[in-house]
């Protein structure tokens, strides 16, 4: 009887999905079906990747890619049609809703990394960009070294503080870290010179002082806090069918003239609101990565 009745405990238990069960490669699509929605994550202000206008349209190069992959899912699942839903990632935030589930697919300016790779998953990169500081061209500030013993923001939840910190460790600058919740307060601190500098992508930092009334009054550094590193859409860990959905659809887009039409429109020609240009044509190494698409596991 004991037996009958330890059976009888255990046997639901064992007819219950389990959590990998439910953490399954295929379940991500398996809710898109469902529920007919793909839910993308997108930045309040990160041009030209991500980013609102004051009109509430959510607009940028990496949407455009998102847009693509829905395009591929929609084939793959053999649908007419899929909506699309939008939902706020911040720096902070991205991680915590792509692991959870509540967003599908992160489509913005986020570095692919080994450290990051242990919890969550990339698509092939869609850009390249290394670590720069930004700084108001009357303090004259050109180097790391310059920076000892002053106040230099970073947004919290960045590889970017990270590698500040590990400078200012190493090198023994005495650097006062200023985290911050988004790019948006980091910059502003160096605007109104409560920080000597920010750090952050160059690509992110040039479009934000191309945004500003006076560009010239900031300067973006020569030096670099990192090596090239590439940004990828951010899915799910261990969600291998829905990845090789993302990178068949990206692929299909790098590997035809699309790629260059859409870098075009973000890269080399005005965007909106404000007609910001960034004049930044592809470069060789993206060119490459487009051509020839691959996983970043370095």
């Amino acid at each position: 009887m004991r037996h009958l009745t330890l059976i009888l405990c255990v046997l639901p238990c064992l007819l219950l999905p389990s959590t990998g069960m439910a953490g399954s490669p295929e379940s991500t699509l398996k809710k898109i079906a469902e529920t007919g929605t793909v839910t993308l994550g997108y930045r309040e202000a990160e041009p030209p990747f991500s980013y609102k206008t004051p009109d509430g349209k959510v607009i940028g190069f990496s949407m455009d890619l998102c847009l693509r992959v829905v395009e591929g899912i929609e084939r793959h699942l053999k649908v007419d049609k899929l909506k699309v839903d939008y939902m706020l990632a911040t720096p902070a935030t991205r991680f915590i809703l792509v692991k959870s589930g509540k967003i599908d697919i992160e489509c913005a300016a986020t570095t692919n990394n080994a450290e990051r790779r242990k919890t969550v998953a990339f698509s092939f990169p869609h850009f390249q960009t290394a670590t720069q500081f930004v700084t108001r061209r009357e303090d004259g500030i050109k180097t790391l070294e310059d920076l000892a013993g002053r106040s230099v923001a970073s947004a919290s939840g960045t590889v970017n503080i990270d590698q500040l910190n590990a400078i200012n460790r190493e090198k023994k600058l005495n650097i006062g870290v200023m985290p911050t919740k988004t790019n948006e307060e980091s910059f502003d601190l160096v605007v109104k010179g409560r920080a000597s500098a920010f750090v952050m992508d160059g690509i992110l930092l040039a479009a934000m002082v191309a945004e500003t009334k006076d560009p010239a009054k900031y300067v973006l550094s020569e030096e670099t806090l990192s090596a090239p590193e590439p940004y990828g859409l951010m899915i799910r860990h261990g969600d291998d069918e829905f990845k090789s959905v993302v990178n068949a659809s990206l692929k299909g887009v790098f590997t035809s003239p699309e790629i260059e039409t859409i870098y075009g429109k973000w890269f080399t020609s005005p965007i909106p609101p404000e007609g910001m240009n960034l004049n930044l044509p592809m470069t060789p190494a993206l060119k490459e990565a487009f051509a020839n698409p691959q996983e970043y596991l370095q």
